[in-house]
């Protein structure tokens, strides 16, 4: 078994020098000890894992438990907030999690969302063209970056547009700051009370759109209950257009950083989708680096040796096993023409995120859009001047003021 080190590291960790780099201790744990305990804000301990094989395996073992860890949230906070993680498919391991992921997953292969690419390029298109009438610079994150992924989302959904601005509030209270529990709470609750109104509505007025889907795979099977498809729509809303707007964003930082493959990219615009695929690996998506932690079920040994009794909360540090140099030749360094790409940024195992493909071609369309109509785009102010969304889980700006 491997030495660990005696007192718990404290977790999160200070923020980078700038809002492109990573915490340099993840780096320091992953190329060190590899895995190391760690305090949450709230004194809980927990163990690390930094390491690619290590993250992955938490990711696909049946023995680290989404369950538990989503029922012991919902025991301890007694909200609605609690309750939807412990309902939705985050929270659930085998075999509850596979009866409900299968009730949705026909609506997600990879040829049924192809055939929203058109309409996702339209949408695009749509918000460059207002953003060319506004005075520059321009806000990205207002103008484009958060209303691509909710209207996306909204659309597949069969949320009405004109509910689509409460919607991203709603969804930004949920994945904002963690420390404001009582917005989030008053979120939970809007978004459930209206969901509970919409099914009734498509029940006698159902459309081309995921929840009349869902409200007919419940009529064949009385085991799908309403609350399950509101905690499955939720969900998706909440994990579709959050994490996309910001990846959005945050791409663009990066490849202004690195013009030169920017440029090389406008000139080569079949590289767009290795592209994207290789900033999914290199841009975090969370502030820690770490995503949803699990807990051990039973003992279970990492591949330094270190034995991690049956219930340790553990979490996977998806962001430096991304960049771990024993799979990612210079993982440290971004290169869009990078071939072997086995990244973890959209999981692995049974919570291999159910979007992944919808959210490579939004950031596929609107890349090749801005790549086309906006070639000299550029910052608008230093870069050091740019803000982190304070106490956010995922990693995303405040604004981001660009011209061209």
């Amino acid at each position: 078994m491997a030495e660990a080190p005696s007192e718990p590291v404290a977790f999160p960790f200070p923020d980078p020098p700038s809002v492109r780099e990573l915490p340099p201790e993840l780096a320091e744990i992953r190329d060190g000890a590899a895995v190391v305990e760690v305090k949450f804000p709230d004194g809980i301990s927990g163990w690390m894992v930094t390491k690619h094989a290590d993250v992955r395996k938490v990711l696909v073992d049946s023995r680290f438990s989404s369950k538990v860890m989503a029922t012991a949230a919902a025991a301890m906070s007694e909200t609605e907030t609690g309750k939807l993680m412990n309902e939705s498919l985050v929270g659930m391991d085998a075999p509850e999690h596979t009866r409900l992921r299968k009730l949705v997953t026909k609506a997600f292969t990879a040829r049924n969302v192809e055939q929203l690419r058109p309409r996702i390029a339209e949408m695009v298109a749509e918000l460059l063209d207002e953003m060319e009438n506004l005075p520059r610079p321009v806000d990205l994150v207002k103008a484009f970056s958060v209303p691509l992924p909710v209207r996306v989302i909204c659309e597949l959904l069969g949320v009405p547009a004109e509910d689509q601005d409460t919607f991203h509030a709603w969804s930004n209270s949920l994945l904002g700051d963690w420390s404001q529990v009582v917005e989030k709470e008053l979120a939970t609750v809007s978004l459930v009370k209206y969901f509970g109104e919409l099914i009734p509505r498509k029940r006698e007025n159902p459309g081309d759109d995921l929840i009349t889907a869902l409200i007919k795979v419940s009529e064949e099977d009385t085991t799908f209950t309403e609350r399950e498809i509101i905690a499955l729509s939720i969900g998706i809303l909440s994990a579709g257009h959050e994490t996309t707007a910001n990846q959005i964003s945050m791409f663009l930082v990066h490849l202004l950083h690195h013009r030169d493959q920017f440029d090389e990219l406008r000139e080569n615009p079949d590289g767009i989708p290795r592209a994207v695929d290789e900033l999914l690996r290199f841009v975090p998506l969370t502030t820690t680096g770490g995503i949803i932690p699990r807990l051990t079920t039973a003992e279970v040994e990492l591949s330094n040796g270190t034995v991690l009794p049956a219930g340790t909360v553990v979490m996977p540090a998806v962001a430096t096993a991304n960049r771990d140099p024993e799979v990612f030749e210079d993982g440290e360094r971004l290169n869009l023409a990078r071939e072997h790409n086995p990244h973890l940024a959209f999981g692995a195992g049974i919570h291999y995120c159910l979007g992944a493909q919808l959210a490579r071609i939004e950031l596929q369309e609107a890349f090749r859009a801005i790549l086309e109509r906006m070639p000299s785009v550029r910052l608008a102010v230093p870069e050091s001047e740019l803000r982190l969304k304070s106490a956010s889980i995922i990693r995303g700006l405040e604004g981001l003021p660009i011209t061209w």
